[in-house]
């Protein structure tokens, strides 16, 4: 990977000598709806753009309508990187779309057209030979000091055309956005910092914005992003976009009422091991007594290994298994061959569509609630046509994780609201407009997080 950094950044490539890709609506995808030709459409105009939309509002038929557009018209390679379980899921998106794509291992494996990978392969490409590239869950950019994060920015930062797509573009904080800007080219992320907030002062490093900023801050945010939860809060048919109900389900196992002090790492672990059985079971004996699919997430090894031998007819998925065996055990469970899939969020959580099922199991919580979300909205999202029922089995002593999880998730929807809210005006216009993304701000200093940054 380091010496595909080197080819790169000894390549000055002329951004200019590409030219607008101002698309008659007209000319996209037919079977598009017409708010995703029109995001496709202004997401082309800006050459560099992204698009923050709701799970089910088919992110993926976009960014593969907007990669196809830039091969046609560029005559040049585009690559699409996305999680490990999407990469073939993507490819049969692009096929009922018509569109020519390959799943690539490495980068003699690529065509003139669209190519698709997964993020952890990204050493084996030369992204210079690029004309376009696409971020498919690109909350993978949400770690700052990360390799994974400084990997895409750096590797694809004289890529003339890019795209990145994701729901959860700022999980926890405003400031995670900026991760984006500095992908596409716009505004590095301690420039935004500088320009749009403030540092609240005390012993964390929390930033809020600054309050004679915020009306700039979001004309910025919708100059290069599109925020969209419903299709009709743009002005759109929204009559498919509704969600049915989502029936959350506590299950405590050893005990009446949750614990919601806080506990020592040692002592979350060995609630967890002192319970994995009594949680296993309650799991199996709730799939097993049903003749409809389950989706079950689990965070210890230990937790897939016990309950894939307590589950008929199921199927464990972990990291150790060979990438092979994890694509078409998930595309087996989306083909309804598969009665119950075993796995972990962080393996596959994010991308996969499961509208097919709708019954969701969490035998044990991390901390992240952007893992629990995606992982939830696998079943729960647009078209899904049966309410959601998701059960959660945990020990009492794990209260304070779900207290968090709890915590975290209405923090989330009030951002996302307010992302929503405050730009939905200004992105109608933008959505008409046609005018190519360039660089709207260059900063005279090198500008440098303060050190305990480095902390977030």
């Amino acid at each position: 990977m380091k010496d595909n950094f080197k080819l790169l950044n000894n390549i000055d490539m002329d951004l200019d000598k590409y030219e607008d890709l101002n698309i008659d609506k007209d000319k996209l995808n037919p079977m598009l709806f017409d708010f995703q030709k029109d995001v496709v459409r202004w997401a082309l105009a800006k050459g560099r753009a992204c698009i923050f939309a709701e799970c089910g509002l088919g992110k993926t038929p976009m960014q593969l309508s907007w990669a196809h557009q830039v091969h046609l018209h560029t005559g040049g390679k585009v690559l699409i990187l996305a999680p490990l379980s999407v990469a073939d899921q993507t490819k049969r998106e692009a096929e009922k779309f018509h569109y020519n794509a390959k799943v690539c291992e490495k980068q003699k494996d690529c065509i003139d057209g669209i190519n698709i990978t997964n993020y952890e392969k990204l050493d084996k490409f030369v992204a210079n030979e690029f004309v376009g590239v696409v971020l498919d869950e690109s909350s993978i950019l949400k770690s700052y000091t990360g390799k994974v994060r400084t990997s895409i920015i750096e590797n694809f930062q004289n890529v003339p055309y890019k795209l990145a797509c994701t729901a959860t573009p700022a999980p926890n904080d405003y400031m995670e956005l900026g991760n984006h800007s500095e992908f596409c080219g716009v505004m590095t992320r301690s420039e935004m910092l500088s320009m749009f907030f403030v540092h609240d002062g005390g012993q964390t490093s929390k930033w809020r914005l600054k309050g004679h900023a915020k009306d700039v801050f979001w004309q910025w945010m919708a100059s290069w992003s599109v925020f969209i939860d419903n299709p009709s809060n743009l002005g759109y048919d929204g009559t498919d976009y509704e969600l049915p109900n989502l029936n959350i389900h506590e299950i405590i196992v050893d005990g009446n009422e949750p614990i919601t002090e806080s506990l020592t790492l040692t002592e979350r672990r060995n609630a967890r091991k002192e319970t994995l059985e009594l949680r296993c079971k309650k799991a199996a004996d709730l799939v097993n007594s049903s003749d409809e699919q389950w989706l079950v997430w689990c965070d210890l090894n230990a937790e897939g290994d016990r309950l894939n031998e307590l589950i008929e007819e199921s199927k464990n998925v972990q990291g150790s298994d060979k990438n092979k065996y994890k694509s078409e055990t998930m595309l087996s469970f989306s083909d309804e061959k598969l009665k119950c899939l075993i796995s972990k969020p962080q393996l596959a959580g994010y991308g996969m569509n499961w509208q097919n099922c709708h019954n969701v199991i969490f035998t044990g919580l991390s901390d992240s609630f952007e893992q629990y979300y995606q992982a939830v909205r696998r079943c729960w999202r647009f078209g899904q046509t049966q309410e959601v029922n998701v059960y959660i089995i945990i020990s009492a002593k794990e209260g304070c994780v779900k207290e968090n999880i709890e915590r975290k998730q209405l923090d989330f929807i009030t951002m996302r609201d307010a992302m929503i809210n405050l730009t939905k005006e200004i992105t109608k216009k933008e959505l008409k407009s046609t005018c190519r993304l360039t660089t709207p701000y260059e900063a005279n200093t090198t500008m440098k997080l303060p050190n305990w940054e480095e902390f977030e």
